[in-house]
């Protein structure tokens, strides 16, 4: 019995070993090169290439200053926003209801619909999305940018609210229909208020796509709408890479998603395993 006992505890202790193993070589792998880029945007290009100095270098804002001065990097910056907050209220305005209708009208053809979208990669709908807007004179525009981000963001959306809506009771809605509450003031009033985490969720995840899409800006974009993934193109040329600005642009670009994701990690968290448990 004791040797047996014995085997169980040095079974558990390696099982935590190798998690906690497991968990450091995952940030490792995940902040080494977060840490490179990071260091790298405060140094001049010749010690980027310098590996003697990967550690020890003079620290210069000079990348950070060619960004914001030189290379105008606040209308990319703008230009992302006006995309990245159009597209995200417009998924929400028509995908929450949307959502709160496959929930509860069980309308699981067009709940497939939607996964299916939600699965074909973006780049699929970019040629025939091209010439519709094209026709119509809209490429180049705010509307492009924001219509085809939309094409993701609505999917993902629904995707992640409808199961969040279904694990809410039907009793609650039934209590308000009795009380004289209509279809749309129990959306409105209960659902949404309910919902929240699920829909705060779904909008996060929706903007940090938005936020970070190339391809739509690429070929839908133009020069007075360039988002900033666009904008990093400026630190490459045929000829020559500009290290230590594209570091720190690279920087400013990322420095939002990340801040987002660590100040609003625990609700994003509780919004997408909220969905997941019937109640």
């Amino acid at each position: 019995m004791m040797k047996s006992k014995k085997k169980v505890k040095v079974k558990k202790v390696a099982l935590k070993v190798l998690f906690w193993a497991c968990v450091a070589a995952i940030i490792l792998i995940t902040l080494i090169p977060l840490l490179y880029l990071v260091s790298s945007s405060f140094k001049r290009i010749v010690d980027i290439m310098n590996p003697d100095k990967l550690f020890f270098f003079v620290p210069t804002l000079k990348n950070y200053i060619d960004v914001f001065v030189k290379y105008d990097f606040i209308k990319p910056i703008y230009n992302s926003l006006i995309v990245s907050v159009g597209a995200t209220l417009l998924a929400c305005i028509f995908g929450l209801p949307a959502a709160y209708s496959i929930a509860r009208y069980n309308q699981n053809k067009l709940s497939f619909i939607i996964l299916a979208v939600r699965i074909i990669p973006a780049i699929t709908f970019l040629v025939p999305w091209y010439i519709i807007l094209s026709r119509v004179h809209l490429t180049g525009t705010y509307l492009a940018l924001i219509l085809a981000n939309l094409l993701v963001s609505l999917p993902l959306i629904i995707w992640i609210v409808t199961p969040y809506f279904k694990s809410i009771p039907a009793s609650i809605e039934e209590s308000a229909f009795l009380d004289g509450c209509s279809v749309y003031g129990s959306f409105l009033r209960i659902m949404l208020p309910l919902s929240g985490p699920g829909i705060f969720t779904a909008a996060i995840l929706s903007f940090i796509y938005s936020w970070n899409n190339f391809l739509f800006a690429l070929i839908l974009g133009s020069a007075r709408t360039k988002t900033l993934p666009m904008a990093v193109f400026s630190f490459i040329s045929y000829t020559d890479v500009n290290w230590g600005g594209l570091m720190a642009a690279a920087v400013v670009i990322t420095f939002p998603v990340i801040l987002i994701s660590l100040v609003l990690q625990k609700y994003v968290v509780s919004g997408l395993t909220a969905g997941a448990v019937k109640g």
